[in-house]
């Protein structure tokens, strides 16, 4: 038995090596499914507070006003750098650039300045209340508020009266905040937004800001037109005399190289060189396949023309075919006659020598089939040889024009670029002149912003299915904390898996009305569900012990309360069905047989057995078939009585007695005495509450029994709530599953 204690020790290490690698999401489930009410109830919890955070908001309202931008609409010259709207061609960037100015603080500080908005309430820090203002007072008074941010003491009211300037560089920093552009798609549209707590000053801001943007593009567009008319004219002379050296370099170039037509040309060395690959590609083609059959000649010429006449190329020839059909018959004939005359007969002289010429013909027809072979190949070569020189020579004519042909190219393109710029420059000239002193702008409004009649903030229905879907995600998130900070036993493999002690049965969660009568139920045929646990830990203690039974059994736990006693009488009870059983209480320090069982407090057990003041018959009572030794008298040294050679000397002549003696003890990590104890039993049953009792409390309790080789046989786990566990995942599988004793306990 002193084996299990490294093996326990080693599953600990094992658990905290590789225990937290694999996330049951099944598990995880099931354990948020279990805390549902709670989840739902902090939820809601959640929602009230969200609910009562959004009705104290003050409402911002949002009055918006559209505008078009065209961004060709009345831009002096496309490329005019004078101007500074609409300057970049990209139509996605020009609407980038006119979101940023409608932005700016230039527009912002006129806008606040025509519609004094650093006197109405929301920008007004005087109107605005303080709930600390008397903080502010006093900071003032003693001159601390010189030593804090601005920000800070203009919250708490501390601050001195600012100057003009002060209140028109605060009221535009408020007001930008507030304003928002945003391009419509690819269109040419944008919305211009201004959030304020008042709509009609919402309303009134969007089309100021509309309108002066509106005003200083007109002036930059006809400052710009101005600009570009001075500026275009001396530009224009410039452009005039560099289109005239451009034509004249290319009038040079064509009479230094007597080009006429280029393209024509080009296009006939084209054809011709298209024409010469295709023949090239044929003749490489037929050089390769007469190449290969000369090399297959060559190659069966070492064998002798015999081998040679075996190579496919020269075997399809019509005369080869023939001649070695008539071999083969002249050959035939031979064998024929050697068979019947013998070498010398003259038909044998006949036939050899029809053979000799048959195969001297073969002979001959072979080598002038590879004289043909040959000579198709030196052809081939040949050809392709002269095709490759026509190709490169065709090649070299068209690179030498195509070399002319773009320098030609090149100086006929800054022609034409040199053109376009000029009379560009001219038209744009002529259109400058003639509209400069028409004030166009290309922007409008198109929507003018009207008073809006419901506000964008708070939004209410967003913030409450926020804060309920957070609500619901903290609230799961605190099951799991909760779950993943019980460190107790919650079902049958995770007591095997850390304690490595098989579990010999569970007794199921009674209701509170019932754990009274505990002692008695097993006898109760109202609780049959907890009667046939008892027999499972019955069949598996007698079963354990089976080849050499086990005559004392001590039953313990880690701490108090863990249900140790109602095992042992229970137990007994079961064990006295079958064979004598006694029921002895092992706790002199603590008794609690004598109460349980309903004995009374003055009878004789079992120290006072030990010591010799009452007998045998005195100290034990029958109860349900089962005789019982409580602890009888009170005594100051427990633990040297159970460690006396006379308690011991007891326990062999009551194993005499009795089948089984049922040692109800005290708890492992109270007292010592269950670690007395465990060295006289020959089985140690240990009790765990579920849910309740600490695995590392447990670990710790049976660690201290396995250091002094006690015979920890197997684990009872009590006050299973099976319909819980099963909620949770954690089965009970050959315990609770086949007289539906998963019920709920009644």
């Amino acid at each position: 038995m002193d084996t299990n204690l490294p093996v326990l020790a080693s599953r600990r290490s094992s658990r905290k090596e590789n225990g937290d690698d694999n996330i049951d999401l099944l598990k995880l489930w099931q354990t948020v499914w279990h805390r549902k009410n709670a989840i739902l109830a902090f939820t809601a919890f959640v929602i009230v507070v969200a609910l009562v955070a959004v009705y104290s908001m003050t409402p911002v309202y949002r009055a918006q006003a559209t505008l078009v931008m065209d961004a060709k609409g009345s831009k002096a010259v496309s490329f005019d750098v004078a101007a500074s709207t609409g300057g970049d061609s990209n139509a996605s960037q020009y609407m980038e650039t006119q979101a940023e100015l409608l932005q700016s603080r230039t527009l912002a500080e006129r806008v606040v300045r025509e519609l004094d908005l650093a006197s109405k309430p929301q920008f007004d820090s005087r109107a605005q209340p303080k709930p600390f203002a008397f903080i502010g007072r006093w900071l003032a008074s003693t001159g601390l508020d010189e030593y804090l941010p601005e920000a800070v003491v203009s919250k708490l009211g501390a601050a001195a009266e600012p100057t003009e300037q002060q209140k028109l560089d605060r009221t535009t920093r408020a007001f930008m905040e507030l304003v928002t552009v945003e391009p419509q798609g690819k269109s040419q549209l944008a919305n211009v937004m201004v959030d304020m707590k008042d709509p009609v000053l919402a309303a009134k801001a969007a089309n100021a800001l509309s309108n002066a943007f509106i005003e200083s593009q007109l002036q930059t567009t006809i400052g710009a037109s101005e600009s570009a008319t001075v500026w275009m004219n001396s530009r224009l002379v410039e452009l005039g005399e560099k289109l005239k050296g451009s034509e004249a370099r290319l009038q040079a170039y064509r009479e230094s190289e007597g080009l006429v037509d280029v393209k024509g040309v080009g296009t006939i060395s084209a054809t011709e060189l298209s024409l010469t690959s295709e023949r090239m590609i044929d003749a490489r083609r037929q050089r390769a396949e007469a190449e290969s059959q000369f090399r297959q000649v060559q190659a069966m010429g070492k064998g002798g023309w015999q081998k040679i006449a075996s190579v496919p190329a020269v075997l399809a020839d019509p005369l080869v075919q023939q001649f070695k059909a008539q071999e083969a018959r002249a050959k035939a004939k031979v064998d024929e006659l050697a068979g019947r005359y013998g070498a010398k007969h003259p038909a044998m002289d006949a036939a050899r020598s029809d053979l000799n010429a048959a195969s001297a013909a073969l002979r001959g027809q072979v080598e002038q089939v590879v004289a043909g072979i040959e000579r198709n190949y030196q052809l081939a070569a040949a050809n392709e040889g002269s095709l490759q020189s026509s190709f490169n020579a065709n090649k070299s004519q068209i690179q030498d024009i195509s070399r002319k042909e773009f320098k030609l190219q090149e100086l006929q393109r800054e022609v034409d670029g040199n053109r376009e710029l000029y009379d560009t420059f001219m038209t744009r000239l002529k259109e400058t002149t003639a509209t400069a002193d028409i004030d166009s702008a290309n922007i409008r409004v198109v929507d003018p912003a009207v008073v809006p009649l419901s506000p964008i903030k708070p939004k209410k229905p967003l913030i409450l299915a926020i804060a309920a879907v957070l609500g619901l995600f903290v609230g799961a998130l605190l099951a799991l904390l909760l779950d993943a900070l019980n460190n107790t036993f919650r079902s049958i493999e995770q007591v095997e898996n850390h304690l490595n002690i098989p579990v010999v049965g569970i007794l199921p969660l009674m209701a509170r009305r019932d754990r009274k009568d505990l002692a008695k139920t097993f006898n109760d045929p109202r609780f049959s569900r907890f009667t046939e646990s008892i027999r499972t830990i019955r069949t598996n203690v007698v079963l354990s012990g089976y080849d050499k039974p086990h005559q004392v059994i001590l039953v313990t736990s880690s701490v108090p309360g863990e249900g140790k006693t109602t095992v042992s009488i229970n137990l007994a009870q079961a064990l006295g069905q079958m064979e004598p059983v006694l029921l002895l209480d092992g706790d002199l320090r603590r008794p609690s047989l004598a109460k349980t069982l309903g004995v009374s407090a003055d009878k004789p057990g079992l120290s006072d057995l030990i010591t010799g003041k009452a007998t045998f018959e005195q100290c034990v009572v029958q109860i349900d078939g089962i005789d019982v030794l409580c602890a009888g008298s009170a005594t100051t040294n427990p633990l040297e009585l159970l460690a006396s050679q006379q308690f011991a000397q007891l326990l062999e002549e009551l194993k005499s007695k009795y089948k089984r003696i049922i040692i109800d003890s005290s708890p492992t990590q109270v007292v010592s005495d269950t670690k007395v104890l465990s060295t006289l039993a020959q089985s140690v049953i240990y009790v765990v509450k579920a849910g309740a009792t600490s695995i590392p409390l447990t670990e710790k309790g049976i660690a201290q029994l396995l250091q002094h080789k006690a015979p920890v046989r197997g684990i009872v786990v009590n006050q299973v709530d099976v319909n819980k566990a099963n909620q949770y995942g954690h089965r009970f599988d050959g315990f609770y599953d086949y007289h539906g004793y998963s019920q709920k306990p009644a």
